[in-house]
């Protein structure tokens, strides 16, 4: 048998058979076996043995033990931050308020406010316009000779005056035919004297009858001739004056002139569209603005009683003053696709500070209302075309809170701000700006209400802040003073 199987390849089942006698010698005592039957003896005890549903219990336990750490955490958070709350001033309007039972919309107790007073003043009445600065001269220089140009005199940007040189023409073409015409007029007038010495010599001879005298109407007539000849010599020197003036191009007004258009060397030619200078005037300056068909009664009867009405020019933003002027003219029909009329205000612009085309709000001062009430523009309230004010009456301090909590310093609460009660007045606004509103209905001194208007309501129960006052600090008062918080006091 082991003759035959050295010559052939053992199968699988036998190799199989010898690596389990393999395995089973290694296990044995001989060959170190005893380690591998400690180790599986070891592994096989029930008390390491982990059996299924422990391990999902595990993860169970950590998402508890997560879910009880948060939420301690919360607490923590949330017991530090109420005294803090407290301290700061929010149980100044919202515990105080709730305790109060206020009449305020909400659960929240009374509305905090901020109050103004109404005072009496003057204050002017402004129609408001788009406007632009229009130069009062604009001029635009062309040649009107044909030529080179020899030398340009000015600067981009500079301010000539009348007179000064900017644009000089070759000259020399027209200085000839200048000399021409003037040689002309010379021969001419030499003839006109001569014929005028031929007409005595013929009145003399007449007289004493030596010639006819057709000879001497004759003579007549060639005086008449000649006299023509010189006018027109005349004219032509004058002509050729004016064109040899051309060549030499200045200012006709004073101000600014713009970028350089054309360069010696140039030709320039007569009639053509190229331009070789703009000028502005900028000293004085005007605005043209328009204002609307309705407000034109009101103005046209300062105009009637000689007033000058003043203009006021603002920059583009309408935030600063640019220049002082005064109305000058009004257009002499509206325009009636926008229903507006256009007026011009001339203005000094010692500054420069208008420019040409500029854009800015002109504001014109119509008329100023004198001793009027006047009353803050924030405390203004519309109802439709309707307007409002919320007049505040001053009563007892609010009282605090029941469920007030402290501070956690210890100290004592904030006092809560001094109680008052609102009512609605209906007003008539007269005028009004950023600052001020003239209105009828009410008089001078009375508290308003300036803020919280979202929860005031007729009869309302208010608590009265200081302006710029920080919530929950006690408010005193509020005093008769003829100014309020952004009012301008005329």
């Amino acid at each position: 048998m082991e003759q035959q199987n050295n010559g052939r390849t053992p199968s699988p089942n036998e190799d199989a058979k010898d690596l389990g006698r393999t395995f089973e010698g290694q296990g044995k005592p001989t060959y170190g076996g005893d380690l591998g039957v400690s180790f599986e003896q070891h592994n096989q005890s029930p008390e390491l043995r982990v059996e299924p549903g422990k391990k999902s219990h595990i993860w169970v336990w950590v998402v508890v033990l997560l879910a009880i750490l948060l939420i301690v955490l919360l607490i923590v958070r949330l017991t530090h931050k109420t005294p803090a709350a407290g301290a700061g001033g929010a149980s100044g309007g919202a515990a105080a308020g709730g305790a109060a039972g206020g009449h305020g919309r909400g659960a929240q107790g009374p509305a905090a406010i901020t109050v103004g007073e109404s005072k009496t003043g003057n204050i002017n009445i402004y129609d408001d316009a788009l406007g632009t600065v229009t130069p009062v001269f604009t001029v635009t220089l062309y040649s009107q000779i044909t030529g080179k140009v020899m030398s340009v005199h000015y600067k981009e940007g500079q301010i000539v005056h009348k007179g000064d040189p900017l644009v000089d023409i070759d000259p020399r073409p027209y200085e000839a035919t200048l000399q021409q015409a003037q040689g002309t007029l010379q021969h001419d007038q030499g003839v006109l004297a001569q014929a005028k010495i031929d007409l005595d010599r013929y009145r003399a001879a007449y007289a004493r009858n030596a010639i006819a005298k057709q000879t001497l109407d004759d003579q007549e007539q060639v005086v008449i001739q000649d006299e023509g000849t010189v006018t027109t010599d005349q004219g032509t020197v004058a002509y050729d004056q004016v064109e040899l003036s051309y060549c030499h191009i200045t200012a006709p007004i004073t101000g600014r002139v713009g970028l350089r258009l054309v360069d010696p060397g140039n030709t320039v030619f007569s009639g053509s569209s190229s331009t070789l200078a703009v000028i502005t005037q900028l000293q004085p300056i005007t605005v043209v603005f328009n204002v609307s068909e309705d407000d034109l009664p009101q103005i046209q009867t300062q105009l009637k009683s000689q007033k000058s009405l003043q203009v006021d020019a603002f920059d583009r933003g309408d935030d600063k003053q640019i220049e002082s002027g005064k109305l000058t003219a009004l257009d002499n029909q509206i325009d009636t696709t926008t229903g507006t009329l256009k007026f011009r205000a001339t203005f000094n612009n010692k500054g420069l500070d208008l420019y040409p085309n500029q854009f800015v709000n002109a504001r014109l001062l119509v008329k100023t209302l004198t001793n009027v009430v006047l009353v803050p523009t924030a405390a203004v309230q519309h109802n439709g075309t309707a307007a409002f004010v919320y007049i505040v009456t001053q009563g007892a301090p609010a009282k605090p809170a029941q469920n007030q909590q402290k501070p956690a310093n210890g100290a004592p609460a904030q006092p809560a701000g001094p109680s008052a009660t609102v009512h609605v007045q209906s007003i008539n606004v007269l005028t009004t700006n950023a600052n001020e509103a003239a209105v009828e209905g009410i008089n001078a001194g009375v508290s308003l209400a300036t803020s919280g208007f979202d929860r005031l309501e007729n009869g309302a129960t208010v608590q009265v802040h200081q302006s710029g006052q920080k919530n929950g600090q006690a408010a005193a008062p509020s005093s008769s003073s003829s100014s309020s918080p952004g009012h301008t006091a005329p």
